[in-house]
């Protein structure tokens, strides 16, 4: 009996030393209580934990990703889109992470939630849809902002997908139509203004030389010549009208007298 006894006392102190032993990976950390006080933070590698005494808790220190759920909301200017996105935090304190919140990861998530929709409510559409570079940098101050005293360090915020619905698509599309639209007729003007302002200059250099008007009937002839036709408009001058006018008046002058 004293002997079942003494080894039953041995195997008991045998498996309370090992327990005591405890090995923390790189990326862990244990905040470790001493009768329910705060005592310190230990890891990585090889650590001694009294049972009974002290109780640990692990953190791990990796970079977090966190898929935030669709969220419906209304833009500025009254348009209801469904926005959801991803964020990436970590644990920069474990005493922290531990003693300032119950759970720090469901307590993020809430916070990115919330802060998606009012922080998205405040801008247009069009903002929203061109503009993300700058709402994602919005997000991640005020959640940084809001999650630094509990030891969390929100590293990036990415908006991943706006969705709308049909007749607002089909609203963008008529708008992006109408905007192609205008620049095409824009553009257009702007060609036609260039183009009179050259002809204008032509103009002027040919009202100095009015030889070349008939050197440019020439080659207007030649180019027509070359296609394969057999009718060739060819362009009268209007002062060689006026001399064959002048000249026939003239001979019907001197019949008549």
């Amino acid at each position: 009996m004293i002997t079942y006894s003494l080894a039953t006392i041995i195997v008991l102190v045998f498996v309370l030393i090992v327990s005591m032993f405890r090995v923390l990976r790189e990326y862990e950390r244990a905040v470790v209580f001493l009768l329910g006080r705060f005592y310190q933070v230990k890891g990585p590698g090889l650590i001694i934990i009294i049972p009974v005494i002290q109780q640990m808790v692990r953190v791990d220190l990796r970079t977090i990703v966190l898929d935030v759920p669709t969220q419906d909301l209304i833009t500025r200017d009254n348009v209801s889109v469904k926005v959801n996105a991803v964020v990436y935090f970590r644990v920069v304190d474990p005493k922290m992470a531990i003693n300032n919140v119950e759970n720090y990861l469901e307590a993020t998530s809430q916070l990115s939630q919330t802060t998606l929709r009012s922080v998205l409510g405040q801008h247009e559409l069009d903002e929203l849809l061109s503009a993300r570079d700058e709402l994602n940098k919005d997000l991640q101050a005020i959640l940084d902002q809001h999650t630094d005293n509990w030891g969390i360090k929100v590293a990036n915020v990415e908006i991943k997908h706006v969705d709308l619905d049909d007749s607002m698509v089909r609203a963008l599309a008529r708008q992006a139509e109408a905007e192609r639209s205008r620049r095409a007729k824009v553009i257009h003007a702007i060609g036609e203004l260039e183009a009179s302002a050259k002809l204008r200059e032509a103009a002027d250099v040919l009202n100095q030389a009015p030889n070349a008007v008939q050197l440019r009937y020439m080659q207007t002839l030649t180019e027509i010549s070359n296609d394969r036709t057999t009718t060739i408009v060819f362009p009268m001058p209007i002062d060689l009208v006026d001399k064959f006018s002048n000249v026939m008046a003239s001979a019907k002058k001197q019949e008549d007298q």
